[in-house]
């Protein structure tokens, strides 16, 4: 297995630089390990999805992490927080002509103070007198992926977020969960499908393509996730009663799988770097809802390893055929899992 064993040629005008008019508009390519391929608008999960289903969600929410600003001496700076360690203190990102040397002052839009304590490897430890959460309320932008090559707009503030986010902390949105609507998770709950929720606050790294040869000797970012023993309990019920847990998203699927132990799901809270690609064994999943991913990334290894690496990079040629939408902003898939993907 090689890294550009997943490269795939899309062009530009098929990268979505905005969301659809409704969540729902976008488009859904189904692959099924049964039927095949097929094409059909994001509303047909309500026929795809069944009583005693269990779909998952992940209810991280986007924080406006990106800020601007300058140093003491007047370069032009640019800050993407990736977490929030206390009020006070963020790993971040920063970009600028020349990195701050610790001890050095940041001055923020806003006139917002703050000083430069160190790096954690590719990250500044940033600490302000003010709460962090208070300045990017008050200044920071929707961190928009770096393939939407466009400033941030006052509805992305909207769009760039789940209709069911709440748990504050993610710098890039779960945006399979961006097609769903309120209507939309009504009309599953009353079909008998049965919503569920987990947390996993989404970095930075998500967007980063694998830079080597060998995927095996990638590096994973690690990111912070929960998931309850309540939703712990409704997947073992679900399991048993012969319903299929369905996952929205590559992050909620990295969530369940990384909270396996001994062959059992159970509840955790903590970090995951889990790396998924082709050979990995699922114990959880049997269908997820997705978005078109970036060519040699490991969400396309993830993505293979669930419903097969020829049927994934068929599928992916035919959605450049078809003129589907790509990334955060664009149309869906619904996969299910491929005959021995369990073994």
């Amino acid at each position: 297995m090689k890294t550009s064993d997943f490269h795939f040629e899309l062009p530009e005008k098929l990268i979505a630089k905005h969301p659809p008019e409704r969540r729902r508009d976008s488009r859904l390519m189904v692959i099924d390990s049964s039927r095949g391929i097929y094409h059909d608008g994001f509303p047909h999960v309500l026929e795809l999805l069944e009583p005693g289903d269990l779909l998952v969600f992940n209810n991280t929410r986007v924080i406006p992490a990106r800020i601007f600003g300058r140093k003491a001496s007047g370069g032009r700076i640019e800050i993407l927080v990736e977490r929030i360690i206390e009020s006070n203190l963020v790993h971040a990102h920063l970009r600028s002509s020349k990195s701050p040397k610790a001890g050095s002052e940041l001055i923020l839009d806003g006139e917002y103070k703050v000083r430069v304590l160190g790096r954690e490897g590719e990250l500044f430890i940033l600490e302000s007198t003010q709460n962090w959460t208070e300045i990017m309320d008050e200044v920071g932008h929707m961190p928009l992926p770096p393939y939407i090559d466009r400033e941030d707009e006052l509805s992305d503030k909207e769009r760039y977020q789940t209709v069911y986010s709440k748990e504050v902390g993610a710098v890039a949105a779960p945006t399979a969960g961006l097609h769903f609507d309120q209507d939309l998770l009504d009309d599953l709950a009353k079909n008998g499908v049965e919503l569920a929720e987990l947390t996993l606050h989404v970095g930075a790294g998500t967007f980063q393509p694998v830079r080597i040869d060998d995927p095996l000797q990638h590096q994973m970012h690690s990111e912070w996730m929960t998931l309850d023993e309540s939703l712990a309990k409704k997947v073992r019920k679900t399991k048993i009663n012969g319903g299929r847990v369905v996952a929205v998203g590559t992050t909620t699927v990295r969530s369940l799988e990384s909270a396996v132990k001994s062959g059992h799901l159970e509840a955790y809270t903590g970090e995951t770097d889990i790396f998924i690609y082709p050979g990995y064994k699922f114990e959880v999943v049997d269908a997820m809802i997705t978005n078109f991913h970036l060519p040699e990334s490991t969400l396309m290894m993830l993505v293979s390893a669930f419903s097969g690496y020829e049927q994934i990079m068929m599928a992916y040629e035919d959605a450049v055929k078809q003129g589907y939408r790509f990334f955060s902003y664009g149309d869906a898939m619904f996969l299910t899992r491929a005959f021995g993907a369990d073994e």
